[in-house]
């Protein structure tokens, strides 16, 4: 599918050019990334099965990349990344359901005003 250390090491390449580029961006990035770790509520490998769930509801390559390598450093499992992915899986059918009754009401709506 994907060679993602080779994508990820280029990914860091192009973030280091936006970074010479943009310095503010990346630094405001760095600080919302670090913000949780701060709090201790949640452990290392908590917060990154999280980044894995929210990586593949919003589709992000690199954070599935990042986040995954993350994962695994802080002791991951594979059945909890499949736990995970679970929850993704299934928060992705319930959003689709959410906008889906979204669209029945915009639609109805509409259809008042017509």
């Amino acid at each position: 599918m994907m060679d993602w250390l080779q994508y990820r090491k280029e990914l860091v390449g192009r973030i280091g050019e936006l970074g010479k580029l943009s310095p503010d961006t990346i630094s405001g990035y760095q600080t919302l990334s670090k913000a949780g770790s701060r709090t201790s509520q949640l452990d290392a490998k908590t917060r990154e099965l999280i980044a894995l769930a929210v990586s593949v509801t919003m589709r992000c390559d690199g954070c599935i990349t990042v986040h995954t390598g993350e994962a695994l450093k802080h002791g991951a499992t594979r059945e909890e990344v499949a736990e995970t992915l679970g929850v993704a899986v299934a928060l992705n059918a319930g959003a689709a359901m959410v906008y889906s009754a979204r669209v029945m009401d915009a639609m109805n709506q509409h259809a008042d005003a017509a």
